[in-house]
């Protein structure tokens, strides 16, 4: 199954995004996103030794520049946040932390991403944009787009299944092998700007498809334009 890109590119904006905040479960490892080289230099060796917490020097030395460069270009895309889950399937109801991180048992994987693309709408008019995006990702057969309605405004859904076929030489078993991957994508129009947020998550774990769409819905409940009371972390692009 093919999967064409969601929506076109779209250019950069003028104007940075409004504030946006949104809490993650226990899980998620956030990526070093950083304005300068210094900043993700310096999160990176914070990054590595939560990730890899039961590891030393000799893998937190050498991992330490590749998650800082990975953060770097995925900042240059315009991406805001971005975070690797990994989940333990060792037992069930496990989801693992650091363990899970570090190999032990088995591990559910997915990658999590935000950005703000700018959309052209008067302020406020929140669902205008909503539906020309569902319009839009409804006219490719392959996508299954539908309206959300969520507590910080409307919002549009996007799932995509895309099978690949895994050339023999690259395979533990030396066959051809099919691998089907997933994604949710949610568009989530600022009401307090010409910005659309795009929340994203991907997997290759699609066994686990159900709790991966249980884990996207509880974060975008807590999705809110304006700060909330509790201890929601802002994501500042």
């Amino acid at each position: 199954m093919a999967t064409p890109p969601s929506l076109p590119p779209t250019p950069p904006a003028q104007l940075d995004p409004p504030p946006l905040w949104f809490n993650v479960p226990d899980g998620f490892y956030a990526l070093p996103l950083a304005a300068t080289p210094e900043e993700r230099t310096e999160r990176a060796q914070v990054f590595v030794r939560g990730l890899y917490s039961r590891g030393d020097k000799r893998i937190w030395e050498p991992a330490a520049p590749y998650y800082a460069g990975l953060a770097g270009l995925m900042a240059e895309s315009g991406v805001s946040y971005a975070a690797m889950g990994l989940f333990s399937t060792a037992e069930e109801g496990d989801t693992g932390g650091g363990e899970a991180a570090e190999g032990i048992g088995g591990v559910a994987q997915c990658a999590f991403t935000v950005a703000a693309v700018p959309t052209d709408q008067a302020s406020g008019d929140t669902e205008t944009v909503a539906q020309g995006i569902l319009t839009v990702l409804s006219s490719t057969p392959h996508n299954d787009a539908r309206w959300l309605d969520l507590p910080c405004g409307p919002a549009v859904s996007c799932v995509t299944l895309t099978e690949y076929k895994l050339n023999p030489k690259i395979t533990a078993t030396g066959e051809a092998t099919e691998l089907l991957t997933g994604q949710i994508q949610v568009h989530v129009p600022f009401p307090t700007g010409p910005f659309t947020a795009v929340f994203t998550l991907h997997t290759a774990s699609t066994e686990y498809w159900a709790e991966f769409c249980n884990i996207m819905a509880a974060i975008l409940q807590t999705v809110s334009f304006t700060e909330p009371a509790g201890d929601v972390e802002p994501s500042a692009p």
